[in-house]
């Protein structure tokens, strides 16, 4: 098994393409909140662990997040490509999964960070729109809906997340950058970084020429 990470700040398209990429067969996608939910939702050793602490409304340890990525490459023999999406965030648990993926003889292949600048970061997320009623999601720049403030789906009025407020998309971006662009040097010092601009369209040759390089 190979494992490539995913690195990007909020609304840099990562989910969209992780997404993509899994549809090729024998790539998996695996972001932080499914590793979360399906060692909970499987009782794993690690999961039911962690379901204790966020039954509590704490923070999971590194160190259980870490077992649990243990868990699913002990599990997915099958899987070629495993893109790992919000983990790591921090450079302690780049530290913790580098000393995993090497005891368990995993190959590292490399970091892909997708680089769109904030002023289009804060465009996109908060130009995006959200159907409380049916979930169907919607974006001003990139795929308004047909009727303004109108679903297509069912008609009902669209709503803006609080999460997607200009502000608070401000606020997630200092976190980001506090917390998590450090990963950044932290791969380019090991010769593992590669980064793709992600600001206009026509992103996929951009991904795939990256992925060669990562695969050679």
């Amino acid at each position: 098994m190979n494992v490539v990470i995913l690195l990007g700040a909020p609304g840099s398209g990562k989910g969209t393409l992780a997404a993509e990429l899994a549809r090729v067969p024998g790539i998996r996608h695996l972001s932080s909140g499914d590793l979360l939910r399906g060692a909970v939702k499987q009782g794993t050793p690690a999961g039911l662990q962690a379901k204790a602490y966020m039954d509590a409304g704490n923070l999971v340890p590194d160190a259980l997040i870490a077992q649990m990525v243990e868990e699913v490459l002990d599990a997915d023999p099958a899987t070629h490509v495993l893109l790992l999406d919000g983990f790591p965030r921090t450079l302690p648990q780049a530290d913790l999964l580098g000393d995993l993926l090497a005891r368990k003889g995993v190959h590292l292949r490399g970091a892909l960070l997708l680089e769109v600048p904030d002023d289009v970061l804060v465009a996109r997320i908060a130009g995006r729109r959200v159907c409380p009623a049916c979930g169907a999601t919607f974006n001003l720049a990139t795929l308004p809906p047909k009727r303004d403030g109108l679903c297509d789906a069912c008609g009902a009025p669209l709503a803006i997340r609080k999460d997607d407020d200009p502000a608070t998309v401000r606020h997630r971006l200092d976190v980001y950058a506090r917390e998590t662009f450090p990963l950044i040097d932290y791969y380019r010092r090991r010769g593992l970084l590669h980064a793709v601009d992600a600001s206009g369209h026509d992103l996929e040759p951009k991904i795939e020429a990256a992925l060669r390089k990562i695969h050679d």
